[in-house]
């Protein structure tokens, strides 16, 4: 009882998705909303579960070892449910407006959730492969949703072969750390690298693979080249869940492998990972600097932030793993709010694919515009906005770790990186508008994404909110 008291929260999300999938084929079409709003009652109750069973302190295991409830599993855990609320209700009204069948939709994306939710409870490199392939193959689908789109088909495929790939890599990494510790637990594995130094041959080879498969769920440069194509030909509501919550599962996913188990070998993937870091941080910055599509931009803008990420995590200290996971929270927040304005464009029956498509919002919708505004700002790492404090984060943490050569790598591309944000702004509050319409919105997404800009500020103003149980999920 006790194992099923731990897993309380994923269990009640699998009732939950098995009955929105069947009850969806029972209602008619006038009532096929009513899976979007059994999908926000049952991430809200799954999310109250959360915090009801989460430990006081220390970590406690549930069948056999494989799943674990710490701070870290809480924290992260709360994030990707809360996040994936404001997914469903920026995304209602487009799936409704491009009649993607709500059924299928947000039973693949809270399938998604619930293997997100076991990555990051994940104890054993077993349960993490699978929680990471239900969130892979729920991906693979949703990407495809637009059946009658052809960029959304070609998209779907890109994915799924590269992402078969960096599955097999990770699962040959896994099989090879196997063989070398004899344990598929983090704690036994990392037993048995420290009684070996930094491990044998087959376990240093093995890691290679880890981290190449880390790298793509990351889309980290130069794994990254699902990226772009993906953003840009899954319906917007796709990318939108595709850019928010997986990063914080996949920063859980890094910490699982590399620190839970691996952190022995901090010496051998800390290279790995600076290279990475560096490319994704120059990639990103400069080719998101060419790019006439918003959504193409936000993709290259986001393997410029999963470098930040990387910046912490490779530091190999506390201060730096719950910066990391600072960066990936506060991220995965603004992405959403990019994405919901972009949304609350499309829902006007304008399709939103480029850059000039902003031009003139401040006209046609000030609250939208200034919310847009602040996210980008963010984004590009200016005070007051949570964005410059996360950055100071990782960057104290890479100074602290005498890679202060990489931090300034890292601020250079930044301010390289603020001309592609800079221009979407003079587009917004200084450009003619394209459409001389008003952006219309349901009243809860206005109120959303008032909150949403609001948010980045007020935790700007007071990051220790969340800063605090980042570091209490790492001891400090």
């Amino acid at each position: 009882m006790d194992n099923l008291g731990l897993a309380a929260p994923e269990m009640f999300l699998l009732c939950a998705i098995c009955l929105i999938l069947i009850g969806d084929l029972f209602v008619t079409d006038a009532r096929k909303p009513l899976a979007y709003g059994l999908s926000q009652i049952a991430l809200l109750v799954t999310l109250i579960l959360t915090w009801w069973i989460s430990p006081e302190s220390g970590a406690v295991t549930a069948f056999g070892g494989s799943f674990i409830m710490d701070q870290m599993s809480v924290v992260c855990k709360s994030w990707i449910l809360v996040v994936s609320m404001g997914v469903f209700l920026y995304s209602r009204d487009f799936v409704s407006a491009h009649k993607i069948t709500n059924g299928e939709y947000y039973t693949l994306a809270l399938s998604g959730v619930l293997g997100m939710m076991i990555m990051v409870s994940s104890s054993t490199m077993l349960t993490l492969y699978l929680g990471l392939e239900l969130l892979s193959l729920s991906l693979y689908a949703m990407v495809a949703l637009k059946r009658t789109d052809e960029r959304s088909a070609e998209a779907a495929m890109k994915y799924f072969v590269l992402g078969a790939l960096a599955s097999g890599a990770l699962l040959y990494g896994i099989s090879m750390i196997y063989g070398a510790t004899g344990s598929l637990h983090f704690d036994q594995i990392a037993i048995a690298l420290s009684a070996s130094g930094e491990g044998s041959t087959a376990a240093m080879f093995g890691l290679a693979f880890l981290v190449v498969g880390i790298a793509f769920k990351f889309g980290a440069a130069p794994f990254h080249m699902w990226v772009p194509d993906v953003y840009e030909g899954a319906p917007t509501s796709v990318a939108l869940y595709i850019s928010a919550a997986p990063k914080i599962a996949a920063f859980a996913l890094a910490i699982r492998f590399l620190v839970d188990g691996l952190e022995t070998a901090h010496n051998s993937w800390q290279g790995m990972l600076i290279v990475l870091s560096v490319l994704s941080i120059v990639i990103g910055n400069v080719v998101a600097l060419a790019q006439v599509s918003i959504k193409r931009m936000l993709a290259y803008s986001t393997i410029s932030h999963v470098g930040f990420i990387l910046l912490g995590v490779l530091s190999g200290s506390q201060q730096g793993y719950s910066a990391a996971m600072f960066y990936a929270i506060t991220y995965s927040f603004t992405s959403l709010g990019a994405f919901g304005v972009i949304l609350a464009m499309d829902r006007m029956g304008v399709s939103v694919n480029l850059l000039t498509d902003l031009r003139g919002l401040f006209r046609r919708s000030p609250t939208y515009a200034c919310v847009m505004g602040i996210l980008l700002v963010s984004m590009t790492g200016v005070p007051p906005t949570v964005g410059f404090y996360a950055k100071l984060a990782v960057l104290s943490a890479a100074v602290q770790a005498d890679l202060t050569w990489l931090a300034l790598i890292a601020v250079i591309f930044s301010v390289v990186g603020a001309f592609y944000y800079l221009r979407v702004i003079k587009y917004m509050f200084f450009d003619e508008p394209v459409e001389p319409q008003p952006v219309l919105a349901a009243a809860d997404v206005h109120v959303g994404l008032a909150i949403n800009g609001g948010a980045i500020l007020f935790f700007g103003l007071f990051p220790g909110l969340i800063m605090t149980a980042c570091a209490a999920a790492f001891g400090l």
